[in-house]
């Protein structure tokens, strides 16, 4: 499963982790991925979507249709 969020488009960034000696290796930074069901009044029903904790308190705030309609996005594309 690609840690990649569907909605918001957030994907792992890479970067060093630096030591106090300055040996620097990779370090990933990866986004928080949760799934959850959501409730679609347009639908009527439950959706299972994995997203990240961003998208998720967005979608709270406005809900599902409306932010996948500011996004661009329809609900089977997400799926």
């Amino acid at each position: 499963m690609a840690r990649k969020c569907k909605i918001s488009g957030k994907k792992p960034l890479s970067g060093h982790k630096v030591s106090k000696s300055n040996i620097k290796t990779n370090k990933w930074q990866r986004p928080n991925m949760q799934t959850k069901k959501i409730y679609d009044p347009e639908l009527g029903r439950e959706v299972r979507l994995r997203l990240s904790t961003r998208a998720l308190r967005s979608i709270s705030k406005v809900g599902l249709s409306a932010y996948l309609r500011k996004k661009g996005l329809t609900l089977k594309e997400v799926m």
